[in-house]
């Protein structure tokens, strides 16, 4: 295959024979890398090269300016903008440049267009006018400001540019419009060279004028990377631009017209491929390099649609290739590092003096803060000890070691909102981690890149008096690491290429495989980030979206012209912002398929292996064993036992290995801590009353109390945590109405004309359990919410903050209370009752629970209906005795070390 530069470059030879007079000028300069690469490989003999240039410095030599740093001209412009006497009320940095990035790139798109500004401007400010016609009357200071503003617009326009050209720079617009104004005296003084454009497609204004004014001067030749089928598509986007050109320039209306070669309806297989994500993209990319051999891969050049999936895809290359050329950079700002700085400087753009416990310990429990901290660890979990929602540095220099506070002043001191303290610091713990990162060298590498970044924002600090604030070199901070890259070294023209769409043109390969071809990434869509409204870009003939969809409908088709084996792959997965839509182009390949291209659909979608997941199984050892005669001898608790029954598994972790819950800061309380200030406010209330009858004195004194004792409890409970505001508060109030509706039930019972005596609150109990058949101790244990006498019936009563029905108490078959969990309610009650009958011989009680999310049903009782349909509450020695039986089955089964703990599936 003969490529696009092959082909012009042999026409150039023929036609001139001394190159070196030459001056050739190219969209990029990757492209006029890739002309040299080709010059060197037809050479015959040394001779000098032409002169190539890219477009920019073209532009750049034609105007006698540099083009200045994006970042440097946020800065030039808040200069510019702060010199406009006429507008008053003027923004601060911050604010500025929230919106300036937005209209210095309309100030870009009316220089390259060769817009006239004054009657643009006076067009704007009307239109702008317009938009508040219907306050006209009755304006407001800031309406007033907002339509002064625009009214000298040109103002910061002209300023702008005075300040800028003084220094001989400019912006990429600014430039183009200088050029385009200074060519007739480049032309009368480089008459004599002559100038090549090679591989152009949409022109701006300015570049249009410069190259039309070049070609009427007699010593110019353009040669149009186009193709003649879609040129003779009159209405096909991907010839729009040179179709216009051909027409209109005067040069071609004096000339011929150029012939274009028919490569696009040469025989091509196209396969449409849908996959689902970008992984997925990613792995099948994969996947089709893994066939081809080392020769298909140095013709072959992936070209990513979507950059940002560079990654996966370069975690996805299979072993067979070697040499990739990749033309894009990783942003830096994906990096851990480059995280754990903008995470460090938002944490103090917002500086309040304390810090929020979820900012440090996502600070903290970063990598790169663990290597800093050498205890890093301890103070995470001092911090969830304390359970405090707001944290001093003080309270951090407490709890850290002495090796560690030089470093948690430098990361959580006060930086007093001065932006040379934070780029010191910033520097300062950059060149620490340098020393870490010896064995390193790709984070370090990194590190080297962000202590450039730094150093760039303290030139500029330096320079400009308005970059005083930690929140401004955030921000120039984020604006940095996203333009900042690790570029991949690698042979230019050998090998895959990996490449996005603008890198692509004026190349050409073989095979292509494209990914994420979708709606909405090609094209793009409609873009609204300008303040130039459709109806003045038709005005003053300024691009529209139309056209931008045609410049990418020719970058699209363009890779196509000479590629035989083409592979374009789309994400089919809807999610978010992404429809999963192919996109149009995809549309229009099918509908106007040409009979020479073979195209294929197809569908990818992931390998579903369905293994059969085997229970986990872990057998009894004898440290196990001798941790269950522990447990025995101690006392089965009933939430150990029912944990059992709903899986022995947890059983294993929390009883066997006592794995526990990873101890955190509670910003907002759990359900188990209120239910454990409930039960402790009701223990302390009650606990006065405990073997007297109540009154209704007595329950009116305990209730003024509630109050405070839930606040008390919330503070030994919750320490550290605010409950004053936002959930914490309602939940506070959940829990004071649990206790008072609690103490309102009793009165209302004690008024009805009952008698309740409380016998005892939140008694322990640790009772044998005979089992013959082991050969150790048995016991089990629990703690009684509260026991008392109702109308002469003993009562046993577990609190519960969460619902509990009374079907959860009713058991119709004694088997089920050890095998189904749905019973475990009914199982903790008896066991409540069996330790009362063994401690103290008590045959005739009823048990059951008191739920506070359902008080309206009053004491629920356990209700045994294996005797009668109707069943009966009243808890004797023979409830007892089957009971008996049951837990002793359990237990035997716990304890049995033929038996495993095997996992039960949790449905």
């Amino acid at each position: 295959m003969q490529t696009f530069l092959e082909e012009t470059l042999a026409k150039i030879q023929l036609k001139h024979s001394d190159l070196s007079s030459l001056i050739l000028i190219l969209p990029s300069k990757r492209a006029g890398g890739f002309l040299k690469h080709h010059l060197r490989q037809n050479a015959s003999k040394t001779f000098f090269a032409p002169k190539i240039l890219s477009i920019e410095e073209f532009i750049e030599t034609l105007s006698d300016l540099s083009i200045i740093d994006t970042t440097e001209l946020m800065f030039k412009s808040f200069e510019s903008y702060q010199a406009t006497t006429s507008i008053t009320n003027k923004d601060d940095f911050e604010t500025y440049a929230s919106w300036a990035t937005t209209l210095l790139n309309d100030f870009n798109e009316i220089d390259r267009h060769l817009v006239e500004t004054d009657s643009f401007f006076n067009y704007l400010t009307s239109i702008k006018t317009l938009e508040r016609w219907g306050v006209q009357n009755e304006k407001t200071q800031l309406i007033t400001s907002y339509l002064t503003f625009w009214e000298n617009l040109p103002d910061v326009y002209e300023n702008l540019q005075l300040l800028l050209l003084k220094e001989k720079i400019g912006y990429q617009g600014l430039v183009y419009r200088k050029a385009a104004e200074k060519v007739d005296q480049y032309i009368n003084k480089s008459l004599s060279s002559k100038h090549i454009f090679i591989g152009f497609n949409a022109l701006n204004n300015a570049e249009q004028q410069i190259i039309q004014k070049l070609l009427e001067a007699g010593n110019t030749e353009v040669y149009w990377d186009a193709d003649a089928y879609l040129y003779n598509d009159t209405k096909h986007g991907a010839s729009l631009f040179v179709r216009e050109y051909l027409q209109t320039w005067n040069y071609y209306k004096k000339n011929d017209l150029p012939s274009f070669p028919n490569n696009f309806k040469k025989n091509k297989d196209i396969e449409l491929i849908g996959v689902q994500k970008n992984i997925g993209q990613a792995k099948y990319v994969g996947k089709l390099l893994s066939e081809l051999t080392s020769e298909e891969l140095c013709k072959t050049a992936i070209v990513l649609a979507d950059e940002t999936l560079l990654e996966p895809l370069l975690d996805s290359f299979p072993s067979n290739v070697s040499n990739v050329n990749i033309t894009m950079g990783v942003p830096i700002k994906n990096f851990p590092l480059t995280t754990f700085f903008e995470m460090l400087l938002k944490l103090h753009s917002l500086e309040t003096g304390v810090w929020y416990y979820k900012d440090v310990l996502a600070l903290l429990n970063h990598p790169t803060a663990k290597l800093l901290l050498k205890n890093g660890n301890k103070i995470l979990k001092e911090i969830n000890a304390e359970n405090t929602t707001h944290i001093s540095e003080e309270l951090l220099l407490q709890i850290c070691g002495k090796e560690d506070k030089m470093m948690v002043s430098k990361l959580f001191g006060v930086w007093n909102d001065r932006s040379n303290t934070a780029l010191n610091i910033c520097s300062f713990l950059l060149l620490q981690l340098k020393s870490l990162y010896e064995k390193e060298p790709l984070k370090k590498v990194i590190a080297y890149q962000l202590y450039t970044v730094f150093k760039k924002i303290e030139a500029l600090d330096n320079k400009f008096s308005h970059l005083k604030t930690i929140r401004t070199i955030h921000s120039l901070f984020r604006e940095l690491i996203a333009t900042t890259t690790l570029d991949y070294a690698g042979d230019a023209y050998d090998g895959l290429q990996v490449m996005g769409v603008l890198e692509t043109r004026v190349l050409d390969f073989e095979r292509v495989i494209m990914t994420s071809v979708n709606e909405g990434i090609l094209p793009s869509g409609k873009s609204n980030a300008s303040f130039i409204t459709y109806d003045l870009k038709v005005a003053f003939n300024l691009p529209k979206y139309t056209e931008k969809d045609a410049i990418y409908t020719y970058h699209f088709y363009h890779i196509l012209h000479r590629s035989k084996n083409i592979k374009l792959l789309y994400n089919t997965f809807s999610d978010g912002l992404n429809t999963g839509e192919k996109s149009r182009f995809l549309l229009q390949l099918e509908i106007n398929k040409h009979e020479n291209h073979s195209l294929h659909h197809k569908l990818v979608t992931p390998e579903i292996k369905i293994e059969q997941r085997t229970p986990k199984t872990i057998e009894k050892t004898t440290g196990v064993m001798n941790r269950l005669q522990e447990i025995a001898e101690k006392g089965f608790s009933p939430s150990a036992l029912t944990s059992y029954i709903r899986n022995p598994i947890d059983f294993y972790f929390q009883k066997i290995i006592r794995l526990s819950e990873i101890e955190e800061v509670e910003e907002t309380i759990a359900a188990n801590t209120m239910g454990t200030i409930v039960h402790d406010a009701l223990e302390n209330l009650y606990k006065p009353l405990e073997g007297s009858n109540f009154t209704r004195d007595s329950l009116k004194e305990i209730r003024k109390k509630a109050t405070n004792e839930v606040q008390s409890q919330f503070e030994k409970t919750f320490p550290g945590g605010n409950f004053n505001t936002g959930k914490n508060l309602i939940i506070f109030e959940v829990a004071k109405r649990y206790v008072t509706n609690m103490i309102d039930s009793d009165s209302a019972q004690i008024n009805a004309g009952n008698t309740i005596e409380l016998i005892s609150v939140e008694q322990e109990f640790r009772v044998p359990i005979i089992i013959s058949e082991l050969p150790f101790p048995t016991h089990i244990r629990g703690k009684i919410d509260r026991i008392d006498r109702y109308n002469d019936q003993l009562r046993i009563i577990d609190y519960k903050t969460g619902a509990v029905q009374d079907t959860d108490l009713k058991i119709s078959e004694w088997e089920s209370l050890i095998s189904d969990y749905k019973y475990s309610k009914a199982f903790q009650v008896l066991t409540y009752a069996y330790m009362i009958y063994e401690a103290q011989g008590i045959t005739a009680m009823e048990a059951g629970i008191i739920s506070f999310k359902n008080l309206n049903s009053g004491f629920l009782k356990f209700i045994d209906k294996s005797v009668s349909k109707s069943g009966t509450s009243a808890i004797t020695a023979e409830t007892l005795e089957l009971f008996t039986f049951e837990a002793k089955k359990l237990i035997l089964e716990i304890c049995d070390s033929t038996i495993p703990f095997i996992e039960k599936e949790i449905t």
